[in-house]
């Protein structure tokens, strides 16, 4: 009997703005090189069901869409499986049509049938010419009647190479409603229960799920398979870890599914890793696509890497980052076609399997930050890849209206990174990472984000302290990272109607209705540099000197080569709720550059002992047993 690998699924919330990741219209033209359309047969309101949809009378819709297309590359690559069939139930009159592209994006017709009344259509495909790229998938011609898709699925005759069940990990800190909404999406979907072996709910927060409204009829539903672990808060790598621990001593698990809690849940995704994973010819750990929540058709990234001289992370290439499926779907981006390979995935959702995890370890005790990353490329030092598969994925809250390098969580990005750095980096010293991570520190310092800059230090210091304090700090980094912000009064937030809101002398800064052009890079960057660092040493302006800011600034014009031309400034706080105060310190601003530059120097000068700590550690610290005494508050 066949086994399906990928349902044809619809959004069934009747939300337009998603439409276009299950859907494509018919007709595209091209202006000025950008695809415009010129019509748009498919609508939400053809949407009948999770399974079906209408094409009226006289259109023509294709499903080369993000959640319907079949990622045939990546099957033929990493899987056993060489041929899929595609199965098709339709009512009325009509034409299908059967379309490949290559690597480069170029459509291909393959095979067409004519439909009429009640019909089942199957369409044998060989997995055989996918190497560098290319999709399968369907168009629905309508005749002189409606024609009405009633079914469909990707299925395999091959047999899988594991077939055990899958388990979820959810990691929370006071998002209970969240976490009820995505129970719920489970719990509404049969063939998902069917593949689940248990539910590790880890909540770390002090408003619990199991307080939120509706948490006890999701949990009726899903009985035995949900377990809520409660326990203190030590972070996103904690929280996964735990699940980890758990997943270990599941006897009927082969897979365990991270997911985060403040997102929206397309369940059809995890049915398509749990299979992916059970045909991969090797273990791979398979990562979900990122969108975002608040503007649902646009991509976070399809194949993140560690690029590695500033060993930083990041799409593979800037076309990837924030793709809007409104503008460009499926057939009008070439480089969507071809395979992208990635060095790790987002813990947003990222599907490991057991065998791995039992290999490797669980996560790196970090709090938060770069362990996700961290975790991939031990994977791939160890042999085992990450493939970001499209067609599974997620809606998550964006980082657009957050500014996560600015608050208590600068902390650790500078930590967390230098560490996988000392883990992984084959290049001398580290290659450019610390005058890369220097210069982000000179960046702060230049605008005034003293308390960033201070966090960062007190990374640099944590990371020279050695590997063994990490699981003893894990509880207490974060507090301590947030009570430093007390010193620091660029950190209050002046909201609307606070009495002692300071206003700016010149007004406010006219917003930027073009992108800059003015981004100064290479030489320019190194003239700009070094005329901006002797005027902020020499300043003599204190904050308590500060009497009213010069402007004011909206966060996205806040650029971070203009705002060093100022001494004291208003600035929007990312997230909209109000305006923060940026005031120049002669005397924060040398002491943080001292120490900084002098930590960075002690670091790099250290690297090759500070790196043989760590790794020599890293089996102990991501060990089961040690993470169980984490867990136990030993």
């Amino acid at each position: 009997m066949p086994t399906i690998l990928q349902n044809v699924v619809f959004p069934v919330a009747k939300d337009p703005d998603v439409l276009p990741l299950y859907a494509d219209a018919e007709t595209w033209t091209a202006v000025r090189d950008r695809p415009v359309r010129i019509s748009h047969n498919a609508h939400i309101d053809n949407v009948l069901s999770r399974d079906s949809v209408r094409v009226r009378s006289g259109n023509r819709v294709s499903y080369a869409s993000y959640f319907n297309a079949f990622p045939a590359a990546y099957w033929q690559r990493w899987t056993v499986v060489t041929q899929v069939q595609l199965e098709l139930r339709t009512q009325g009159p009509g034409t299908i049509v059967v379309y490949r592209s290559n690597a480069s994006g170029v459509q291909q017709r393959v095979d067409s049938v004519a439909v009429t009344g009640q019909a089942t259509s199957t369409f044998d495909l060989p997995l055989r010419s996918f190497s560098d790229g290319g999709w399968y998938w369907f168009d629905l011609i309508a005749s002189n009647a409606d024609l009405v898709l009633e079914g469909g699925r990707w299925s395999t005759e091959a047999e899988p190479v594991e077939t055990g069940k899958l388990s979820l990990g959810m990691t929370t800190y006071n998002k209970p409603d969240y976490c009820v909404g995505t129970l719920r999406n489970i719990a509404d979907n049969p063939a998902l229960l069917e593949g689940i072996d248990r539910i590790f709910l880890v909540d770390q927060g002090t408003q619990k799920v199991r307080d939120e409204e509706g948490f006890d009829e999701a949990a009726g539903v899903l009985g035995e398979k949900l377990r809520v672990i409660e326990q203190g808060n030590i972070g996103g790598s904690g929280g996964f870890a735990r699940s980890m621990a758990e997943t270990l001593e599941s006897e009927d698990t082969d897979f365990l599914l991270l997911l985060d809690d403040d997102v929206e849940f397309e369940t059809e995704s995890a049915l398509r890793a749990l299979q992916f994973g059970r045909f991969s010819r090797t273990p791979v750990i398979v990562g979900g696509h990122m969108f975002d929540l608040l503007d649902k058709p646009v991509l976070h990234a399809w194949a993140e890497v560690v690029r590695p001289d500033p060993f930083m992370w990041g799409p593979s290439f800037e076309e990837q980052h924030r793709h809007d499926f409104r503008k460009r779907n499926l057939r009008q981006t070439p480089w969507m076609h071809a395979r992208l390979d990635a060095d790790y995935n987002g813990w947003w959702m990222c599907m490991i399997p057991k065998k791995i995890i039992a290999d490797i370890g669980l996560s790196l005790p970090v709090f938060i930050k770069w362990d996700d990353a961290e975790y991939g490329l031990r994977a791939r030092d160890a042999g085992y890849r990450t493939v970001s598969l499209p067609g599974v994925a997620l809606w998550h809250v964006s980082w657009i209206d957050k500014d996560d390098s600015q608050d208590w969580q600068a902390f650790f990005h500078t930590r967390n990174r230098i560490i996988a750095g000392l883990l992984h980096s084959d290049r001398p010293k580290g290659g450019g990472l610390m005058r890369n991570s220097g210069r982000q520190d000179i960046k702060k310092l230049l605008n005034m984000q003293y308390y960033a800059t201070q966090l960062a230090v007190d990374g640099m210091r944590a990371v020279l302290r050695g590997p063994d304090s990490l699981h003893k700090d894990l509880s207490q980094d974060m507090p301590a990272a947030r009570a430093r912000a007390a010193d620091f009064p660029e950190t209050h937030v002046y909201r609307p109607g606070d009495s002692d809101t300071p206003f700016a002398r010149g007004g406010r800064a006219l917003p930027l209705l073009e992108k800059p052009t003015d981004y100064p890079t290479g030489v320019r960057l190194g003239i700009f540099t070094a005329r901006m660092l002797p005027q902020h040493w020499r300043r003599t302006v204190s904050e308590a000197d500060a009497q009213a800011p010069e402007l004011e600034y909206a966060k996205v014009d806040a650029l971070w080569w203009r705002i060093p031309h100022h001494s004291s400034v208003i600035v929007g706080a990312a997230d909209g709720s109000g305006k923060m105060w940026y005031r120049h310190d002669r005397a924060k601003f040398r002491r943080l550059l001292r120490e900084s530059r002098a930590l960075a120097r002690e670091i790099e000068q250290n690297w090759d002992r500070l790196a043989a700590e760590y790794r020599a550690a890293l089996p102990h610290v991501t060990s089961l047993d040690e993470w169980k005494r984490t867990f136990e508050g030993r």
